[in-house]
């Protein structure tokens, strides 16, 4: 039986919400619009799992209203990932509120814009209204996207101007301490002609179990030359339904770094696209997952090639253990007219009990003969021969298992531009893999 479609927000309600914001009439009326489709539209499919049961619409609370502190308030798991007196740029995110927001008065005088969303709907409202679901993702593209547009809820805009480039990272924190809280957060990075920036976010939940809903849409749009790094660690907590899109859109010569560590312990579907619209665009994405407990995932990470001599690289590394099951697709689609594309992609699952499901599922999906594309993919149990190797100069079978995992995983870890964010993916590794 599936989960009836009946929304939790009506227009009027949506409206309302709009307005205790002092939107502007067109975001209002993006939402009303986005609400009033959103249950005639059908849920996302993704490749081999089925969600017709899963609950992505019940929640507690819309909007969770929490305290602001300081910077030097801030939870110790916080502190540990980011260096205090060196990040210039820095906002974080309670729950649904804005709490700490910082930018340097270099970047501010090069017209770059860093603040969260809400407000850059009411201040910025051209910018946001020519890009936010239109181009990477759409409203109408299926229920949870029109479910998204209506009800955001947080989130961050990030503008590069043209010739503009940020030296040090931007970094993103999305607290999690209201178990009431839903997380319907956008993210809108628009790097203009010839800019270059690093971007870097986290989730973090610090309650064990959440009672809302994490619906997550982050839109990249990278013009002419542009140079986007976007590092990204999910830690949600169990008890979310949790719904993830990042695409990207690149024009000519645009360039993206996906280096993502999903390590959400909620039910999740993530879904990572880049389309590589312009002539010479390339994509590097590299994604670690470890699963545990009986948790059911799906992320689908996809380069799809529309302009000429375009690049796309997909690495996924996967470690899956205890009763959890987890999908992961790879794709690669070469559009017709793509002449002289490369689509490569590689993806390993590792298995640690008899009880956990992981599958490799990779695609090639080819329109045009002048490409190159080719696949790798596994998946298996930790290997034997390197056990015994490890085991025979003296380390235990556990010790040894531990360090094979972290360097499985080490290509997506060391591609992290934060040394806090770093060490926070590297602590929750160790603390999946020892439980």
């Amino acid at each position: 039986m599936s989960i009836e479609t009946k929304l939790a927000f009506s227009a009027s309600e949506v409206r309302s919400f709009s307005e205790s914001n002092n939107e502007p009439k067109w975001f209002a009326d993006l939402r009303a619009a986005a609400i009033e489709k959103a249950a005639e539209l059908p849920m996302p499919k993704p490749d081999k799992t089925n969600i017709e049961k899963w609950d992505f619409i019940n929640f507690p609370k819309h909007t969770v209203k929490s305290d602001l502190f300081a910077i030097e308030e801030l939870p110790e798991e916080v502190k540990e990932l980011i260096d205090i007196d060196y990040q210039e740029n820095l906002y974080i995110q309670r729950n649904n509120t804005p709490a700490v927001l910082k930018l340097s008065e270099e970047l501010k005088a090069q017209g770059v814009i860093f603040t969260d969303f809400l407000t850059a709907v009411r201040e910025h409202g051209d910018l946001v209204q020519k890009y936010f679901m239109t181009t990477a993702v759409k409203s109408d593209e299926h229920r949870l996207a029109a479910y998204h547009a209506a009800l955001v809820n947080g989130g961050v805009f990030l503008y590069i101007p043209k010739n503009v480039v940020i030296e040090k990272p931007i970094q993103v924190v999305f607290l999690h301490d209201d178990e009431e809280a839903s997380l319907f957060n956008h993210v809108l990075i628009v790097a203009d002609q010839n800019s270059s920036v690093t971007y870097v976010e986290n989730y973090l939940s610090t309650v064990e179990t959440a009672k809302g809903q994490a619906n997550l849409i982050e839109e990249v749009i990278a013009l002419d030359n542009a140079q986007v790094t976007f590092g990204a660690v999910d830690v949600l907590a169990k008890g979310f339904t949790t719904y993830v899109n990042r695409r990207a859109h690149l024009n000519r010569d645009a360039k993206i770094n996906w280096a993502l560590g999903l390590m959400n312990n909620s039910n999740t579907i993530s879904e990572n696209i880049t389309h590589l619209v312009g002539d010479g665009s390339s994509a590097d994405t590299k994604t670690v997952v470890v699963a545990t407990g009986e948790q059911k995932q799906n992320f689908t990470t996809e380069v799809r090639h529309w302009g000429k001599n375009s690049e796309g690289f997909i690495l996924t590394h996967g470690v899956v253990k205890d009763a959890a099951q987890t999908i992961f697709n790879g794709i690669g689609k070469i559009e017709h007219g793509a002449s002289k594309s490369n689509a490569q992609q590689e993806s390993r699952v590792l298995m640690l009990s008899g009880k956990a499901r992981g599958d490799a599922n990779p695609i090639l999906l080819i329109d045009e003969n002048d490409v190159m594309a080719g696949h790798a993919a596994s998946v298996g149990r930790v290997d034997p021969t390197q056990l015994y190797y490890m085991m025979s100069r003296g380390i235990s079978k556990e010790e040894a298992e531990r360090l094979i995992i972290h360097g499985f995983l080490a290509p997506v870890v060391n591609s992290l531009p934060i040394e806090g964010v770093k060490k926070q993916l590297t602590k929750v590794i160790e603390g999946k893999v020892r439980k």
